[in-house]
């Protein structure tokens, strides 16, 4: 027809054969009449294999296409099945759509850019679609993208950890590549088995090119490492070594605020005369858990207050303080030493008096190895944490997705280095 080459560049489509074009009322949209060219039919939509010709399928149907302005678009082809070898019988393959789509690939790719770039309620607004719809055009992007990009290619040190989504204590484990700090995968689960699935998909070969592995000490992630890396080094950490240390710490300061308010208590009760006031020591041991927790280099002069105060009212807490950053420093110094630093640490720990100090260096003891190869690599989980913080803000975008899958696909799309591309850039 006229100007057939004007529309499809207007739509977005190649190999095809524009037959008509009409308004149609009662959809309110513009309707392309449309059909592969010469060649380009009689392929199985999964596999794209020629095929021979079954039936008619379901007879003529719509794709929806990008909107010219504010009008809505239509594509409209016959949409008969083939007799696919492996498949069986089969919708044909059509040049403007995804496999099983109602969206032509132009449209999807441009949901998938904005659901990457834009908030959830601009993706809606915008493209006039449901939510749940923009759940199942990342997935097909992501399917896309993965069948032309190998994310497995060239790992070398990565990392591993689980995080927890929405409610009902729902995990992900998520694995990163250190080198080029981006997210390579990631699968509902925290055991051994669902990281075992990671490495059967990274294959033998690959597995064994797999040098350097940050964790947190898990036991699961242990054991699939060892089963199918064992010539990888694990390394222990940090962020959540210092986290052991830190509750430690927390554990001192509770017992101390209970000791303090049961002195109250006792004091209160023996009075005959008026309930005295309370004694400065106790309650204020329950502010000061924010000076305690932070860096010294991230206080504010307030919060160094209070910890002068803890040094001066409670020795046995500002020891947990002590001993708290004492490992922190551990992991400034690196190398060797910082593992001189560790063997003073352990003898500190283990006659300082304080029971959960006394535990804390028998786990230290236990992950010495895996601590000692993350001094000599340098090697932590900060990457992998700054990506489980973008994963759980993904999953407020996410909200409405009808199954896992969504999720995980708008995370790879958003921070797995392949971004999804708008129509003819």
């Amino acid at each position: 027809m006229r100007n057939a080459s004007v529309w499809q560049q207007v739509l977005g489509i190649t190999r095809v054969v524009i037959e008509a074009i009409w308004f149609d009322e009662d959809a309110d949209a513009v309707v392309v009449s449309v059909r592969p060219r010469k060649g380009a039919g009689r392929r199985c939509g999964r596999c794209g294999r020629r095929a021979s010709w079954y039936d008619r399928g379901e007879g003529r149907r719509r794709w929806r296409a990008l909107d010219l302005g504010t009008v809505r678009v239509r594509l409209e082809a016959d949409a008969p099945r083939v007799n696919c070898p492996t498949h069986g019988p089969t919708v044909v393959q059509v040049p403007w759509a995804r496999h099983g789509a109602g969206h032509t690939r132009a449209f999807d790719d441009t949901v998938a850019w904005l659901a990457v770039h834009c908030s959830k309620t601009a993706v809606g607004e915008l493209m006039r679609v449901a939510w749940r719809t923009v759940g199942s055009i990342v997935t097909r992007v992501l399917a896309d993208i993965d069948a032309t990009v190998d994310r497995f290619d060239g790992l070398a040190r990565i990392g591993i950890d689980e995080i927890s989504y929405k409610r009902g204590h729902r995990y992900l484990t998520v694995v990163v590549d250190h080198d080029r700090r981006r997210l390579v995968w990631a699968a509902p689960g925290r055991d051994a088995a669902t990281l075992g699935g990671f490495f059967d998909r990274l294959g033998p070969e690959r597995c064994a090119l797999i040098t350097q592995v940050s964790a947190d000490g898990a036991e699961w992630i242990a054991r699939a490492v060892q089963a199918h890396c064992p010539q990888a080094v694990l390394c222990a950490d940090p962020f959540h070594v210092v986290a052991w240390a830190t509750d430690a710490m927390d554990q001192v300061r509770r017992q101390a605020h209970n000791d303090a308010r049961g002195a109250i208590v006792v004091r209160s009760t023996a009075s005959s005369g008026p309930r005295s006031a309370r004694p400065p020591r106790a309650y204020p041991l329950k502010r000061v858990r924010y000076a305690l927790w932070k860096n010294p280099e991230n206080l504010t002069d307030h919060q160094h207050a209070k910890l002068d105060w803890v040094a001066k009212t409670h020795p046995g807490v500002w020891r947990a303080y002590l001993l708290k950053e004492g490992l922190r420093t551990v992991f400034v110094l690196k190398g060797d030493a910082g593992k001189e630093a560790l063997d003073r640490w352990i003898a500190w720990a283990r006659r300082s008096r304080l029971p959960a100090f006394v535990d804390l260096q028998r786990r230290v003891v236990k992950y010495r190895a895996q601590i000692e190869a993350a001094l000599d690599s340098g090697l932590s989980n900060a990457l992998i944490e700054s990506t489980n913080t973008k994963i759980r803000l993904l999953t407020r975008v996410a909200f409405g997705f009808t199954n896992t899958d969504a999720l995980i696909a708008l995370a790879m799309l958003t921070l797995g280095g392949h971004p999804p591309v708008l129509p003819g850039r």
